[in-house]
């Protein structure tokens, strides 16, 4: 079967929207498929619902091939691929999956796309965790034998992408987990140089993500110079490509373009995100036309980049969970993923790449549309004066969106007493947040011109309006009215949207005093926190070391201190400490 070469340019976008209709979780981890959700049913039903994959697959790969995508990533290699160290269900329940992915990929492939499969470093059953140990020597010819079979088996995969920085939660039960296990840029570069030659005898791509959440020593390659240094010291393969995320944290606004991409030469993808996890996941338009068109300018310059992968579902715990290219519903998520192509592979500025954006009835009221929703998030759902600001702690950069999470809205008297010190001119910030409200209105006019879902833009303004009143209540006096005028908004909110119409976020208020002073908070700014990357001697002592010690200590009593959430999430305990 035909491969593409290792030198051709990479185009790529998720593909696991068609495993979700009719998965009833509330929250859903959007990082993987539910893998979850086929172990607990019988080998019929799991042929029965692939019926169903199959046919919104293809779907799926025909939009995407038709505006210009050359391939897709699906979850995930140690689900199909069989070893004989497996337990004997692990390997029947593999087999099944194996007869059921062969003709989604022959669907993939027949729509002219090339294949790439994911997989986390390392993913392993208890049997295989007993074969394995410790022994880092022992899972790299483990890797290295698991995917010379794996490509044997299944010639038509293109290459494998490697997620080194993430483990499994708490909440997983399956027969894989995955776990943190290279914890240095020396276990990184030895596990490359051990696996890499199986990737170059086979013609495949390795696809290397190089970020992580906080891991160990490697927990800084996101965006520190020396660790990706290290990380590839020595390694020419051709079949090598690193892929990046776009700034030095998640996928959010405010954030410089990620510096390793200038570092060395080898070819690189950017990571880009079109259903924005902090943005309301496609509920509401979120355009990142401005935001990546100055990003495409920027990579001009950057050695070897040859293309980008694109999230267009992956991404955050939410129940939010329209499906681009499947769900009509999906239309902002949509035209964000049309423009984002148009602008990384044929470096079109906004303006030519929608005009381009097929069934547009009024382009004018469509480019202002948009323009107005970038204009909105970036005003009012972040705060400007604290995202512009850069802080590190530990070996992550602390993300510049505050008080949003995925589909929780925070407004408590801890926050307000964080930002004081933060946000030079609260009352400017009040009125850009009530301006933007406005902003909105206007929207909704728009909306109804270009025949788009109004309803959408109205949730917007209901959800945006109980952000713009939070902004009251951090920068003005401590005051009885304004948390009854929350609390009434709440309310209004809850009952326009209640449960069963459509999922709205969570809105948790906590106005009770925060006992920390400013003193003790200009102390953690000043010795735990720092507004440049470089790492100080402070940081190296009490940061890196003794907070590593700490994180230990409270693992032990880690299910009464760490909130359900935290637990969940990628940002809890194990991604700011270890």
């Amino acid at each position: 079967m035909d491969l593409p070469a290792l030198s051709s340019p990479l185009y790529l976008i998720d593909a696991i929207g068609p495993f979700f209709p009719g998965y009833d979780r509330f929250k859903i981890n959007w990082s993987k498929l539910p893998w979850m959700r086929f172990q607990e049913m019988s080998p019929e039903e799991v042929r029965r619902a692939f019926v169903a994959i199959r046919a919104d697959m293809k779907t799926f790969c025909r939009s995407v091939a038709k505006i210009g995508y050359n391939g897709v990533t699906l979850d995930d290699v140690p689900h199909l691929a069989l070893h004989d160290f497996y337990e004997d269900s692990v390997k029947e329940r593999i087999s099944l999956y194996r007869e059921e992915f062969r003709q989604i990929f022959h669907i993939i492939r027949a729509e002219g796309l090339h294949l790439y499969l994911t997989m986390d470093i390392l993913t392993l059953t208890p049997q295989l965790e007993r074969r394995l140990g410790n022994s880092e020597r022992k899972q790299r010819r483990f890797l290295a034998a698991l995917l010379n079979r794996f490509f044997v088996d299944f010639p038509e995969i293109a290459g494998v992408v490697l997620r080194i920085g993430e483990s499994d939660g708490l909440d997983i039960r399956e027969d894989f987990r995955s776990k943190l296990v290279l914890k240095n840029p020396g276990m990184v570069n030895r596990c490359l140089k051990g696996i890499l030659p199986v990737f170059e005898h086979h013609g495949r791509r390795c696809i290397f993500r190089t970020w992580t959440v906080g891991a160990h020593e490697v927990g800084d390659l996101i965006w520190r110079e020396a660790t990706l240094e290290k990380t590839v010291a020595g390694i020419t393969s051709p079949a090598l490509v690193l892929s990046m995320k776009y700034g030095e944290s998640d996928f959010f606004r405010y954030l410089s373009l990620n510096r390793n991409f200038f570092v060395n030469d080898i070819p690189k993808i950017v990571e880009l995100q079109t259903r924005r996890e902090y943005e309301g996941c496609g509920e509401y338009p979120s355009f990142v036309g401005g935001d990546y068109e100055q990003l495409a300018i920027e990579l001009r310059e950057a050695p070897n980049v040859i293309g980008i992968s694109v999230w267009c579902q992956t991404g955050g715990w939410t129940p939010f969970r329209r499906l681009a290219f499947i769900d009509s519903a999906a239309i902002w998520t949509e035209i964000n993923t049309f423009v984002t192509l148009r602008l990384f592979k044929h470096g079109e500025l906004v303006e030519e790449a929608l005009s381009h954006l097929p069934g547009v009835s009024n382009y004018p009221a469509l480019t202002e549309l948009l323009r107005l929703s970038e204009e909105v998030i970036v005003e009012l759902l972040y705060l400007p004066d604290f995202a512009r600001q850069r802080f590190y702690f530990r070996r992550v950069r602390i993300p510049p969106l505050l008080g949003v999470y995925w589909h929780h809205l925070f407004v408590a008297h801890s926050l307000k007493k964080m930002l004081e010190p933060l946000v030079e001119d609260g009352e400017a910030a009040i009125r850009a947040g009530h301006a933007a409200i406005v902003k909105i209105k206007r929207m909704r006019t728009l909306a109804l011109q270009c025949q788009l879902p109004e309803a959408d833009i109205e949730y917007m303004e209901y959800t945006f309006g109980i952000i713009a009143l939070g902004r009251e209540y951090f920068f003005r006096p401590e005051d009885t009215e304004i948390r009854q005028r929350l609390e009434k908004a709440k309310k209004q909110y809850k009952q326009r949207y209640p449960r069963g119409s459509r999922f709205r976020y969570t809105v948790k208020f906590d106005f009770k005093p925060f006992k920390w002073n400013r003193r003790y908070i200009a102390l953690f700014f000043n010795y735990l926190v720092r507004r440049t990357p470089g790492y100080r001697f402070v940081d190296k002592i009490i940061g890196l070391r003794l907070l590593s010690i700490a994180y230990f200590v409270l693992k032990r009593s880690r299910p009464k201190l760490v909130p359900k959430i935290a637990r969940k999430s990628a940002m809890g305990l194990d991604a700011i400490f270890k």
